[in-house]
């Protein structure tokens, strides 16, 4: 009876090991079959069906055909062995670029081998795509480095690397890769123009601006009054004080920050293409910049989601990343989530597309906060740029970016 319990011990520490071999087999065997290649795959059902109909039917051609199969498959073996040790980084003039413009930048590979490495490919992932090139052999300790140009049709956030050193035969039907540095990101910012301050708002703040409310705790002085129970002791007047014989506390005029929320849709059935996107999310991201340079508070939300930007590297980095999404949420949506996560904002600058109904930009500003001052800027590439009011909201249409400046002179 006593010595069940140590034999199921025993038995659960036997079935470990043998479960912690099985998976370390399974492991290796994972990235042995890693390294053969689509060729590879193919070459080894061929042969082995070559070989299992040729045995049993006694045909000697397909019984060559395996033979033939199997040739090839080891004759590549010698071409993905060895391993050489190599640190590696990806270095770029810069980490953000705008669009249409090049980013340049380089990769520097230095072995860090006990022996010479030989002759290798390098490769660079780009986003989707691959740079490659062949690295010389290196001597121990010795670098090597190879610049490359990258060019920037349309806004992404690319990821380069990690730098990959490839091993492969002249058949390709093997190939061994190994990633010996960690991922860096590009910014291709969309294009922006400058814009003056066309729009206008007001929270409180301590380094806003005055406004004709009154407080008793605030930066702006304003004037002076009789003290009441419950004022702050710390706001009395003593000079007046004691001139008057009666307690006099200093009132102040409060200050407010304005808070501009950029609403831009993302749903793809607002836009007729995706050039049309592009200059809406341009768009937005120039209202974003103008309202920065004066000192505002900024929110952008978006279909899918939303995002402060106390900077303007924030603010282009972030607009970077956005997508055109089908059946994302509506001008509706975006309104309900202004209400919910911007309850302060006073200004709300809707950016949308040529396709939106009118009525959704009304939906939107019935949603927003009831103080906050509603805008609209259509994306309308195969419209003339021009003004229009959707009730109470001015809204204009611009065919191109450079056509913004001009247009939001109708928002002031």
């Amino acid at each position: 009876m006593n010595k069940a319990p140590g034999a199921v011990i025993h038995a659960g520490s036997v079935v470990g090991a043998a479960w912690r071999r099985v998976s370390t087999v399974l492991v290796r065997a994972g990235r042995l079959l890693r390294i053969v290649t689509g060729l590879g795959w193919a070459l080894l059902i061929v042969g082995a069906v070559s070989a299992i109909v040729g045995v049993s039917l006694g045909w000697s051609e397909l019984i060559a055909v395996a033979a033939g199969c199997a040739v090839v498959l080891l004759a590549a073996v010698p071409f993905v062995l060895g391993r050489s040790t190599f640190a590696a980084r990806t270095e770029l003039a810069s980490p953000r670029v705008m669009v249409g413009d090049r980013a340049v930048g380089r990769v520097v590979v230095r072995n860090e081998g006990r022996r010479p490495s030989p002759p290798v490919r390098i490769e660079l992932p780009v986003g989707q795509a691959r740079a490659g090139f062949q690295l010389p052999r290196l001597g121990v300790g010795e670098e090597s480095d190879e610049l490359f140009v990258i060019p920037t049709h349309r806004r992404a956030v690319l990821t380069l690397g990690p730098i990959t050193s490839v091993r492969s035969d002249p058949l390709s039907v093997l190939e061994r890769s190994v990633p010996w540095s960690e991922p860096t990101e590009l910014y291709v910012h969309p294009r922006t123009v400058s814009l003056t301050s066309e729009t206008t708002g007001f929270l409180r703040d301590l380094e806003g601006l005055p406004t004709r409310d009154l407080a008793d705790d605030d930066m702006s002085f304003h004037a002076l009054r009789e003290y009441a129970p419950g004022d702050d002791l710390r706001s009395v007047h003593w000079r007046t004080t004691a001139r008057t014989q009666r307690l006099m506390i200093r009132q102040f005029e409060q200050t407010r920050r304005s808070h501009l929320v950029v609403a831009l849709s993302t749903r793809a059935e607002h836009y007729a293409d995706a050039e049309e996107f592009e200059l809406a999310v341009s768009a937005a991201a120039s209202v974003g910049l103008a309202a920065l340079r004066s000192d505002k508070a900024l929110t952008v939300v978006t279909s899918t989601g939303r995002f402060t930007a106390p900077t303007a590297t924030r603010l282009l980095d972030r607009s970077s990343a956005i997508e055109l999404t089908p059946g994302a949420a509506g001008l509706g949506e975006i309104g309900r989530a202004i209400a919910a996560e911007a309850p302060g904002a006073s200004v709300v600058v809707v950016v949308t597309g040529s396709l939106t109904a009118l009525p959704e930009v009304r939906g939107l500003s019935a949603r927003v906060p009831v103080a906050a001052r509603t805008s609209c800027i259509r994306a309308a590439v195969a419209e003339a740029v021009g003004r229009r009011a959707v009730g109470e909201i001015a809204t204009v249409s611009i065919p191109s970016l450079d056509l913004l400046r001009k247009a939001v002179r109708g928002l002031e």
